[in-house]
């Protein structure tokens, strides 16, 4: 856990949660959060969270897509698409 996720003055406005994945699982975890350039565990974990309930729309396989789309983008393997395209996408599966 990086520095920034242990903090000696609590703040009255957060509130810790306990939760149990495996140890494969918080590897995974420590990889993404640093790799995309989050400050802390902590602060990656909210920004999942927050997502997650400001978009309940968006079902696992929707999430499933969307990583496959991203990976062959970053490995050359896919095109390209406009926001202007996406969203029609998104409008159409409502």
């Amino acid at each position: 856990m990086s520095d920034a996720d242990t903090n000696d003055t609590p703040d009255p406005d957060k509130t810790n949660i306990n939760i149990r994945i495996t140890e494969s699982f918080l590897e995974d975890i420590d990889t993404t959060w640093e790799q995309e350039g989050f400050n802390s565990r902590s602060e990656f974990i909210r920004y999942v969270l927050r997502d997650a309930v400001k978009h309940p729309a968006f079902t696992r396989a929707t999430w499933k897509e969307i990583a496959s789309e991203e990976h062959k983008l970053r490995t050359g393997e896919g095109e390209g698409v406009s926001s202007e395209e996406v969203k029609a996408q998104l409008e159409q599966d409502d």
